[in-house]
């Protein structure tokens, strides 16, 4: 019931307030992105939402655009500013994403959307993650986010996909804010960001 009929209208009304009572935030760190990225603030990329319909997915930008003498983009630990690492250890850099929530394209509570070119990887069980709207926090986010595997991650998804409950959305959204808070887990053992999902060799490896 709250799944299917609550949990959108819920999501725009909390979405909208948030959006109008952080705006003053949101104009500061525009400007401020704007000259500590020397142009855009904005990271913008297509991801796969419910039913795997592409949306643009809103964020402040973290990296630099440098590139090599080939014009290949630098390694991400390579055009991570300190200022990028103060946005990803606080999830401010996730606060353009309330545009998303408003629009429809995401939700408050639900599996992260990730990158467009994974949805061929996929197996049955990890599509299932589109059946419902992504969102800005998620139930594998309070689990490890980006510190456990993508084996685990994907389960953690297929788990919230299958129990979607008000209760548990609440407490998914409070144990977020301890994270943030604590700043935990905020990349991978190996990595600076998140290793790339390679596909179902990977899961059997691990």
């Amino acid at each position: 019931m709250y799944a299917k009929f609550f949990k959108r209208p819920l999501d725009f009304i909390l979405a909208l307030i948030a959006f109008n009572v952080l705006f003053p935030v949101l104009l500061i760190l525009t400007v401020l992105g704007a000259i500590k990225m020397k142009g855009n603030p904005f990271f913008v990329q297509p991801r796969p939402g419910k039913n795997e319909r592409i949306f643009k997915l809103i964020k402040f930008r973290t990296m630099t655009c440098e590139k090599d003498e080939n014009g290949n983009l630098l390694p991400d630990e390579k055009r991570l500013t300190r200022y990028g690492k103060f946005l990803r250890s606080t999830s401010i850099d996730e606060l353009p994403e309330l545009i998303n929530i408003i629009k429809g394209d995401m939700s408050i509570v639900g599996p992260r959307p990730l990158l467009v070119k994974y949805i061929p990887l996929y197996n049955e069980q990890q599509r299932t993650r589109h059946e419902v709207r992504p969102g800005l926090t998620g139930y594998a986010q309070v689990h490890g986010r980006n510190a456990i595997s993508w084996k685990d991650k994907f389960e953690l998804d297929a788990e919230y996909v299958k129990n979607i409950t008000l209760w548990g959305d609440i407490k998914i959204l409070v144990r977020t804010l301890s994270i943030v808070l604590k700043r935990e887990a905020v990349s991978s053992n190996t990595n600076v960001t998140m290793e790339e999902f390679q596909g179902a060799q990977e899961l059997i490896k691990k």
